[in-house]
């Protein structure tokens, strides 16, 4: 058996458990709880800043910044961004996650007209093809791009080619610069692959200790259930989910309530 990690990955093994290819069960890490809400929230969010200010040295507050996608790791670079002092608009093909996003305090608008707005753009979808050539051509003087949830086919590397009228170069380490007809630079970070690992040092360690505890404890499942699961795609058990996030409550030096039993017969009441 195995375990998985990443939204992506798990997309692409769900396809192959719907197609009765699976070889060997293998468990969802990353559809645990504690997996997206801390990886994906606060360690792709945080993550992700770090590596587009180390290698810009540019302030994030009061630029616009366009976040692509309002998934788990799309929340965490808009509540960073947010919390760093920028304006920040939403781009999204999904209404519940658009509508959250709206009420989370952000702008919510297509990537066509965010696209006119931007400074600086974080894609975070997981698709390709986010951020393409109608999209370049209205962007502002001087605009930043980069991605933070898939391989390099969220923004469109080819399309930047096609409409730079002189050779890419490389303006600062990790920064290539395209020049358009008109004469607007349009900057790429990384490469246009993962920013935060890219550019940066990836998760802070407090997010990869909870990330690596996981994969751990997914491997010890299998071993103990070796022979008793199908060649299936399963999700972390919950009460491994809750063990991992009190171990880390103590780590921290942190502590939460235990109900009374009085208070469990109430709760379980009808």
């Amino acid at each position: 058996g195995g375990s998985e990690e990443t939204t992506t990955g798990v997309h692409r093994l769900k396809a192959l458990a719907a197609a009765g290819h699976l070889a060997f069960p293998m468990i969802a890490v990353n559809d645990a709880y504690c997996k997206y809400l801390f990886d994906n929230r606060y360690g792709t969010g945080q993550s992700s800043w770090d590596g587009i200010m180390r290698t810009t040295n540019m302030s994030v507050a009061g630029r616009t910044v366009v976040v692509a996608g309002y998934g788990w790791c799309g929340k965490g670079v808009a509540m960073r961004a947010k919390g760093l002092g920028a304006n920040v608009i939403v781009t999204e093909v999904d209404p519940i996650k658009g509508i959250e996003a709206v009420f989370d305090g952000f702008r919510v608008m297509p990537m066509q007209e965010a696209a006119k707005y931007g400074d600086i753009f974080v894609t975070v979808t997981g698709c390709k093809d986010v951020i393409t050539k109608p999209h370049m051509e209205v962007m502002k003087n001087g605009a930043v791009m980069c991605n933070a949830g898939h391989f390099d086919v969220e923004i469109n590397k080819h399309h930047l080619e096609e409409l730079s009228v002189v050779a890419p170069y490389e303006v600062r380490k990790n920064i290539m610069t395209y020049t358009m007809a008109d004469g607007r630079k349009l900057n790429l970070l990384g490469e246009g692959r993962l920013v935060n690992l890219a550019c940066g040092d990836g998760h802070p360690i407090e997010i990869m200790d909870l990330s690596f505890a996981m994969q751990f404890l997914a491997m010890k499942y299998l071993l103990d259930h070796k022979g008793a699961m199908e060649n299936k795609l399963y999700v972390l058990p919950e009460e491994l989910n809750t063990e991992i996030a009190a171990l880390k409550l103590q780590a921290m030096g942190a502590g939460i309530d235990t109900l009374s039993e009085e208070q469990k017969a109430y709760l379980a009441a009808e």
